[in-house]
């Protein structure tokens, strides 16, 4: 088998390497599992969760030190917002990013906040021409401040506004374009917003400059009350493993990363979903 590719990006000399391979979200509760996976790596990290002042958590730093690369992830920016970006939140990213020695960040096409009220969560935009402008300007000034690249993830939206004017490959393809980001293609967001619109996936998949993917998400969801909902608790449906292989026969992304934020089952099942990625991408174990 060969390795898989390489995401594009500026990185220093002191910085890890960019993702490769297969990995997973890193999150102390299941540390010790990821650290026992002998081929792993990469893994990401959500950057509000790291105290950049500091050491990093225990379990991340040994990863550094055996050579894993850690990717942070952010989910507070609100770069969809009509609200300038808040400067020290890009400073804490940044400063994540310097601790870490990460060769790049992510963060969502989403907003957060408006008016100064925290939603607590990820909010779909509208697809107009003015939340390109204002995610792209607010792009641009993370970009002044962040030390690497910023890759950019479409979320999964169980609505649409009345007033979209783009569909979401030509969204999301103008903003990359207007930042010159890179794109982290979350393939369960695919799903679950084709799955929901009833629109077809792999369409989307066609549409979109799959050459700009730095790294892509896989996870888990769940239907609920006619909905399939994103849960991040739940196993990787064959739906979305599909899918990584209509992806990859398309595009060879750089690397792949298993999603999971609760309801963590067995080690096993754990090695067996990351195992199930690497055959759909056709790349070594990391078990």
């Amino acid at each position: 088998m060969t390795a898989p590719p390489r995401a594009s990006g500026r990185t220093g000399t002191s910085r890890a390497a960019d993702p490769a391979g297969v990995g997973i979200g890193w999150r102390p509760e299941i540390a010790g599992f990821v650290a026992g996976l002998p081929g792993l790596r990469f893994v990401e990290v959500i950057a509000e969760g790291v105290a950049p002042a500091g050491p990093p958590p225990a379990g991340l730093a040994e990863l550094r030190a055996a050579g894993v690369t850690v990717v942070p992830h952010g989910v507070r920016l609100s770069l969809g917002g009509a609200d300038p970006v808040e400067p020290t939140r890009v400073a804490h990213l940044a400063a994540v990013a310097d601790l870490l020695d990460a060769p790049l960040v992510s963060e969502h096409i989403a907003f957060v906040r408006a008016g100064g009220v925290e939603a607590g969560h990820l909010l779909p935009l509208p697809r107009t021409r003015e939340a390109v402008e204002a995610v792209a300007t607010n792009v641009r000034r993370a970009q002044e401040d962040l030390p690497v690249p910023i890759a950019l993830e479409p979320i999964a939206a169980l609505f649409d506004w009345p007033d979209d004017e783009l569909d979401e490959g030509a969204f999301v393809t103008e903003i990359l374009e207007r930042t010159d980001a890179l794109l982290l293609l979350d393939i369960a967001n695919v799903y679950a917003n084709a799955r929901n619109r009833g629109t077809d996936p792999v369409a989307l998949l066609d549409r979109l400059p799959l050459e700009r993917i730095a790294y892509v998400h896989v996870a888990g969801g769940a239907e609920h009350d006619g909905l399939y909902h994103d849960t991040h608790t739940d196993p990787v449906p064959p739906e979305v493993l599909d899918l990584v292989g209509a992806l990859c026969a398309r595009h060879r992304p750089p690397a792949l990363l298993l999603e999971r934020d609760g309801r963590y089952p067995p080690a096993a099942a754990l090695r067996a979903e990351l195992d199930a990625l690497s055959t759909a991408a056709g790349w070594p174990v990391v078990t």
